[in-house]
């Protein structure tokens, strides 16, 4: 007769601390793949942010094109250009005129605000320098860190009308 060594006496409460060891590193991978999803979702976030940004400056651009006698005549300009960045418009209130280019300008402020800011947020500015021979040179910045950006973004579009 063959005896069996009482295996139950040497290895009780073996399967309980495996169970415990397995669902500590499931939890531990749960959390990863959490943390991994939290940060694509913020790297989408300032994608779809730069891409609006792009828009745009395509946008203000194609509105130019329609008013190309008063882009030329400097009418669309924002600000000089010192240091490499254009004076920006960051508030719609801030365009007074009534001709078709302040309007356009209010309405393209208005729209970076509501594409990529918020309507409070005064980051989210748009800066247009055209000169006489219809050379235009778009800036677009918004405040990326929320989106998980390193901060204040810059998209640049140069055209020629």
């Amino acid at each position: 007769m063959l005896m069996k060594p009482n295996s139950l006496k040497t290895q009780g409460g073996a399967s309980l601390i495996e169970v415990l060891v397995a669902l500590l590193v499931t939890s531990f991978g749960l959390l990863g793949m959490a943390a991994l999803q939290a940060r694509a979702i913020k790297g989408n976030q300032s994608s779809m942010q730069k891409t609006q940004a792009v828009v745009m400056s395509y946008y203000i651009l194609d509105a130019m094109r329609v008013d190309q006698a008063s882009a030329k005549a400097l009418a669309y300009n924002t600000g000089s250009l010192v240091a490499g960045k254009i004076g920006p418009i960051c508030n719609p209130a801030a365009v007074t005129g009534t001709t078709l280019a302040d309007n356009n300008l209010k309405d393209w402020i208005t729209s970076l605000k509501s594409a990529i800011g918020n309507s409070a947020d005064t980051t989210t500015c748009g800066a247009v320098l055209c000169d006489a021979d219809g050379n235009c040179h778009v800036q677009v910045r918004w405040d990326d860190s929320r989106a998980g950006g390193l901060g204040v973004q810059i998209v640049e579009t140069f055209s020629r009308l």
